[in-house]
């Protein structure tokens, strides 16, 4: 994936960026959150009905479901990243030129997990130029692809909810390298159905 620039081998780009806050570099070591979601929606997350933290690492996708010609490699999953109910991965390709951080956030209910994908749907201009189109993914699917507002970096964005989780894919990469659309929507319709059987 991610071999060619967006005008020559990627015509058709992709989606996905799950990670608003991750920054430019794409080598952070522990995945971030979306930053449209953080306060307002970040209240309404859901805490486990025993009183005990949940393991939610478990509704993650894993390295092996990654079918690209290059290798990534898994960083361990990061419980309740930055305090709410959830988890995230870092899966990084060879010299970390390529990343994909994967995070799902789980609310009380859907209707908190729709605001959380709004509020992070509004705030994709802060980390990517492109326009958000649907995408086949969940409910509300969402991606944008586009170089990152400093031209440094290539980056496609996939948000999209599935019941009371919200879920942000970034893909990070050199700039102008898209990864091409079927594998991002094949990445998160794996995401999407490891949450349907995880929640």
């Amino acid at each position: 994936m991610w071999i060619a620039p967006r005008t020559a081998a990627v015509a058709g780009a992709v989606v996905a960026l799950a990670t608003l806050a991750t920054g430019c570099s794409g080598k952070s070591s522990s995945p971030t959150h979306a930053s449209g979601s953080s306060s307002s929606a970040a209240s309404s997350a859901a805490a486990p009905a025993s009183g005990q933290p949940a393991d939610y690492t478990k509704l993650l996708i894993k390295a092996t479901d990654i079918e690209a010609p290059m290798t990534f490699t898994a960083a361990p999953p990061v419980s309740n990243p930055d305090g709410r109910p959830g988890a995230a991965i870092t899966f990084s390709g060879p010299e970390n030129s390529r990343v994909i951080t994967d995070t799902v956030l789980v609310f009380a209910d859907p209707a908190a997990a729709t605001d959380a994908l709004n509020s992070a749907k509004n705030a994709l201009g802060g980390s990517v130029n492109g326009t958000p189109k649907p995408v086949d993914v969940g409910t509300g699917g969402t991606k944008v692809e586009g170089n990152t507002p400093d031209k440094s970096r290539g980056k496609t964005v996939l948000l999209f909810t599935e019941g009371r989780a919200f879920v942000t894919i970034d893909f990070d990469a050199p700039a102008e390298l898209f990864p091409p659309p079927e594998f991002v929507t094949q990445l998160g319709q794996k995401q999407d159905a490891a949450i349907k059987n995880g929640l």
